[in-house]
């Protein structure tokens, strides 16, 4: 007995140094920038307080399932700042010793503070801008989208209004720079995979209330008259990027015809209500957590640091030059509750990821659609291909 003791009492010293020498202490950020911001048309989509914390918080717990049986600890610090504010914001994370950062902004601070992280070697996740130019000729080394581009949320649209044999569309476009980006997109769309433009409309934003008590009842009057005379076609193509008209759609058509984009039917990364795939553990989870439904962001926030914890669990690096490596590389893959394991664009730095298309209540569809095949996977459908993106910094 003694003798069997002797080796097993080295074998379990050299077990325990083993452990110690891979232990990591893994800390991370996430700054959200906000804004001066309108009320949004409807009450349910008010912003949570903690909208994206919430999401890190989980992040941090699903993380340490597994990572306290290999000694790895998570912590993230959560910040929220005005835009005036955001650069001492990342400053304070910077100077804190953090090196992986999820920003929740705008494009034009998302790129101002990842040019700042750059300079401390930080790698920062994009957990909410969606404009197409960040996976272009405005990429960054240093910058991974998780949220997905506007043109890989029009084409979820489109694959799926094509697929529904609608190939004549109605594009409905507001008058801000915001509202004509989504627009752009689905001329994009439109051109890439063969549907007619049939005609377009601009709302202007005439800067009017959204929330009176007699708001609806001049929407009513106003948008049937505003949708008359149209050409003859399948579908409404919304493009609201500052929720203004497009939600009274649906109901305030001259011609009864199937909405989409910014109402309607809409492309989400998550939402509440969906359930298939595993789904609803993690939206158990997350209500025990937030006492709410996950928001788009607050998923988006997990992911990122769920692709973090992976780094960290099969290569064994909180580095964020490694964490940036192995996500980009061919061995990395994480379920998402999507039906299919995400992955990275290598040349662009975005997350391929299904589009879940949801109406309010279900997800109703899923893209990429059956029947759109690419030579590499079949989520590159959607959003830039590698011939078209401008982006070199990832050569």
């Amino acid at each position: 007995m003694r003798k069997l003791v002797m080796p097993l009492a080295i074998a379990l010293h050299f077990i325990c140094l083993a452990t110690a020498a891979l232990a990591l202490d893994v800390r991370a950020g996430v700054l959200r920038v906000d804004y001066a911001e309108v009320l949004p048309i409807s009450r349910f989509d008010l912003k949570p307080e903690d909208i994206g914390f919430a999401g890190a918080q989980l992040a941090d717990e699903d993380n340490g399932t597994t990572g306290n049986f290999l000694g790895h600890s998570y912590e993230t610090v959560t910040i929220a700042a005005p835009p005036e504010k955001a650069e001492a914001a990342l400053e304070d994370l910077l100077a804190d010793g953090i090196r992986l950062i999820v920003v929740i902004a705008r494009a034009e601070d998302l790129l101002r503070l990842t040019d700042i992280a750059a300079q401390s070697d930080a790698l920062v996740f994009n957990a909410a801008a969606p404009d197409l130019e960040l996976r272009d000729a405005d990429c960054r080394g240093n910058l991974l989208h998780i949220a997905p581009s506007t043109a890989m949320n029009t084409d979820a649209i489109g694959q799926f209004a094509l697929w529904k044999k609608w190939d004549k569309w109605l594009l409905v476009s507001g008058s801000n720079p915001a509202d004509e980006a989504i627009a752009e997109a689905f001329r994009r769309t439109a051109n890439k995979f063969g549907a007619k433009l049939v005609a377009e409309r601009t709302f202007e934003d005439t800067g009017g209330t959204r929330r009176t008590d007699s708001g609806h009842v001049l929407v009513q009057r106003q948008l049937p008259v505003f949708m008359q005379r149209t050409d003859d076609h399948d579908v409404v193509m919304t493009a609201d990027g500052t929720d203004y008209f497009a939600r009274y759609l649906p109901y305030h058509l001259w011609t009864p015809r199937p909405v989409m984009g910014s109402a309607g039917l809409r492309p989400v990364t998550m939402h509440g209500a969906h359930e298939a795939w595993g789904a609803t553990q993690y939206h158990t989870r997350f209500e025990a957590l937030a006492g709410r439904y996950v928001t788009p962001v607050d998923y988006n926030v997990w992911l990122s640091l769920r692709i973090v914890g992976e780094a960290v669990t099969r290569a064994q690096t909180a580095d964020p030059q490694g964490v940036r490596d192995y996500a980009l590389s061919d061995e990395f893959e994480l379920a998402a509750f999507k039906g299919q394991k995400v992955t990275f664009r290598d040349w662009n730095g975005q997350l391929r990821q299904p589009i879940l298309l949801f109406d309010g209540s279900i997800t109703v569809s899923v893209s990429p659609q059956d029947g759109y095949l690419h030579q590499v996977s079949p989520l590159d459908t959607l959003g830039l291909d590698r011939p078209e993106s401008k982006c070199t910094a990832f050569e």
